[in-house]
């Protein structure tokens, strides 16, 4: 597929809007609106004692407060481990001296160009959070079991988290050595 014609719809500083179309080699053509972002870093901040920090804060398009991992939009000119480390800092105060990269996804990409890269952050230390001015945000420390059952019970559905979440559960068991026992 070759994208023949693009035309910008809309644009704020968070995303822009495309009419696109793309045309294979026998012709066939596809036809959509299309979101266009820089990316988002998303990160997976753990303590010591292996409990994982969410954040909590209204979002407008879910009409409700979810409770989520800290994540934000990488900026022009930064790379999204820079963006991790920096939307960590501003919603939670946290600094991590270990980071590990755990998954990149797309979570919508039959119309949105966003691609999110997840961070595991760990060593961490607190400091002062710096929210934005639209932001309100309540934090809470929670053990793997308590996301589990929110998972299990239909109360935890913000897609990163639970992407998150199992991209962690993956890389602890493969460093517990659960992947060699599993194998038999």
């Amino acid at each position: 597929m070759k994208i023949i014609s693009s035309v910008e719809k809309l644009k704020n500083g968070l995303f822009r809007v495309t009419e696109d179309v793309a045309e294979d080699k026998d012709g066939f053509e596809i036809r959509r609106n299309v979101v266009r972002h820089n990316g988002s870093a998303v990160v997976m901040p753990v303590d010591d004692q292996q409990r994982i920090l969410l954040v909590r804060q209204y979002r407008l398009p879910a009409q409700r407060k979810l409770w989520e991992l800290p994540a934000g939009k990488v900026d022009d000119g930064e790379t999204a481990l820079a963006a991790a480390k920096r939307e960590l800092r501003e919603e939670t105060g946290l600094r991590a001296k270990k980071w590990v990269r755990l998954a990149s996804y797309w979570p919508s990409p039959g119309f949105l160009e966003e691609k999110m890269n997840l961070y595991l952050a760990t060593a961490l230390t607190q400091g002062e959070s710096q929210w934005m001015d639209d932001e309100r945000i309540e934090t809470r420390w929670f053990a793997w079991n308590e996301i589990d059952e929110l998972i299990a019970g239909g109360k935890m559905n913000d897609g990163k988290t639970l992407i998150g979440f199992l991209a962690w559960t993956r890389y602890h068991a493969g460093h517990l050595g659960m992947k060699k026992a599993s194998r038999g």
